[in-house]
């Protein structure tokens, strides 16, 4: 009898911890505790704030409206009621950390605490994922039991920069699908939206004291199709746009209310045709150029004079103004140093400074930025050439070209955003299907994104803390438009959330994917033209 009855128990434990493991939220939470029962949603539901979270409350109020048809209220209030989502901060959870959330879902109502407003915001996307996939859909949807199942979630996140880079140089994305894609990225619990602003073939952000970086810098007279060799050769067709500082403003507080940080890039001193087609006194040559209209590395960078120098940072002043972020990130990625060799002002300038090589003058160039964002409170970020001829000791690098510029950064005392090509590259390939659409190469299917792991092996304890957390790069030669851009970062974006998100013991592949079924529901209600199974995907 014992041991049918310790069997009993066996199978109902197993059968909790199965369920907890199946509730679908991506990212998989850190711990899920099955109740009985469940919360039911009525249009008599209240929404109970405190004052720090009140925003947040009415955010949900609006998310919950369009498929249920409730127009919940929401109000300050200290005491709980029946039938409420109470949400609010309670500073003895600390435990938690600044984006950590704990969410008890039981018949009589929902709550929601944290010890930071970021947390309480969670544990609303959280909240959202417990109720039906179709409470994503845009318009009524009737004969729908609106119904959260009673448990336990304690959660808060592995890594504190949880990103993805958007790149709207390449090919320019409207303003509404850079607020979608910040609406994307909270409801994955993402928290850095890196906006790839400047390029060879595009200045994209409006700079008052520089006009012509827009009127002319913007635009570019065609665009190769396809890849170098395609016999189409150009599209024949003007293909620009940029953000005015109004905008911008308008989308960094909207990034902000859903607690994501936008960390604008300005780059420098390489991927800089488009700028000196606006401003030739920035090249190195007296050859007038235009703006960029193919892939690849570029031979004009900026100069090294000092009024060349003068007029970046009066363009990071003006960012500076837009973007509240303490990092900004200057690029200094693939700098062809050619122009600086044959340059008689730059070897004169490299004499002057008593600098061995090209690298240094670079070094040189990065850390007269970081002297300048530093005084002005803020951080360098750059790609992980920025660690070439030595780098300034309170910047940060994000290691693209594999681990080794982050493990040499972490190494070094530098704090490191991973972001290598071997894992988060989501312009590559998904599939070896034939009729997927264009892409730049490589092949970056959702598994192999799953599978990464931000700290290498290579570091220590103390070393990996330097380790910030990890983020995608959406490159966009090949990402034409709004459509394609999501194809190619849905779903790959929800299997990284759970890498940056999840403790590497909660992962698990086979529970991702049942859980992906659903999450797909709730993006396809979204309108998110992501990557989704063959018999129902439309290819951009």
């Amino acid at each position: 009898m014992r041991s049918l009855f310790a069997c009993l128990v066996l199978m109902v434990t197993i059968s909790t911890l199965t369920r907890a493991q199946n509730v679908p939220i991506i990212p998989q939470p850190v711990s899920v505790t099955m109740g009985d029962g469940n919360f039911a949603l009525r249009p008599s539901t209240v929404i109970l704030t405190d004052q720090a979270t009140a925003r947040t409350g009415r955010l949900l109020a609006e998310a919950l409206r369009p498929a249920t048809g409730y127009l919940l209220r929401v109000r300050l209030s200290a005491v709980r009621s029946k039938n409420s989502i109470d949400m609010r901060l309670d500073r003895n959870l600390g435990r938690l950390g600044n984006e950590g959330y704990l969410l008890e879902a039981t018949d009589n109502g929902i709550t929601i605490r944290a010890p930071q407003a970021a947390g309480v915001f969670y544990g609303t996307q959280s909240l959202l994922q417990l109720l039906p996939p179709q409470i994503f859909e845009r318009s009524v949807q009737t004969g729908v039991d609106w119904r959260v199942p009673a448990l336990k979630v304690e959660d808060y996140p592995r890594f504190v920069w949880r990103g993805a880079m958007m790149d709207v140089c390449r090919h320019f994305m409207p303003k509404e699908e850079v607020i979608k894609f910040i609406d994307l990225l909270a409801m994955h619990k993402m928290n850095s939206f890196h906006w790839h602003l400047t390029d060879d073939q595009g200045w994209r952000i409006e700079i008052k004291r520089y006009p012509r970086l827009t009127s002319v810098g913007s635009m570019r007279k065609e665009t190769r199709v396809g890849h170098e060799n395609d016999p189409k050769g150009f599209d024949g067709k003007p293909h620009g746009g940029f953000y005015t500082q109004a905008e911008i403003r308008n989308i960094v507080a909207y990034a902000r209310d859903r607690f994501v940080t936008i960390v604008p890039e300005i780059e420098m001193p390489g991927h800089a045709q488009a700028a000196i087609a606006a401003y030739p006194e920035l090249g190195n040559t007296s050859e007038k150029v235009e703006v960029g209209t193919v892939w690849g590395i570029y031979k004009n960078v900026f100069n090294v004079d000092e009024s060349t120098i003068v007029f970046l940072q009066n363009v990071l002043t003006e960012t500076l103004a837009l973007f509240p972020s303490k990092f900004i990130h200057v690029g200094g990625d693939e700098v062809l140093k050619d122009q600086w060799k044959a340059s008689p002002t730059a070897q004169a300038r490299m004499k002057e400074l008593g600098l061995k090589d090209e690298h240094e003058l670079q070094s040189y160039f990065i850390q007269r930025m970081d002297k300048f964002l530093t005084a002005h409170g803020r951080r360098l970020i750059g790609w992980d050439e920025i660690l070439e001829g030595g780098l300034a000791p309170g910047a940060a690098v994000m290691s693209w070209r594999g681990n080794k510029g982050g493990i040499a950064a972490a190494k070094a005392g530098h704090d490191v955003v991973m972001a290598p090509n071997s894992h988060t590259y989501f312009d590559q390939y998904q599939s070896k299907e034939p009729g997927e659409p264009l892409a730049i190469g490589g092949f970056m299917p959702l598994e192999k994104v799953y599978s990464f792991e931000p700290v290498p092996p290579e570091l220590t304890a103390a070393e990996g803390e330097r380790i910030l957390g990890a983020q995608c790069q959406l490159w966009s030669e090949y990402i034409p438009t709004p459509q394609h851009f999501e194809y190619m970062a849905f779903p790959r974006i929800s299997a990284l959330s759970e890498v940056v998100w999840t403790p590497a013991t909660r992962k698990d592949y086979s529970t991702f994917q049942s859980r992906l079924a659903i999450h797909e529901r709730r993006l396809r209600a979204l309108g998110v033209a992501g990557r989704w199974p063959v018999a129902t995907r439309t290819v951009p």
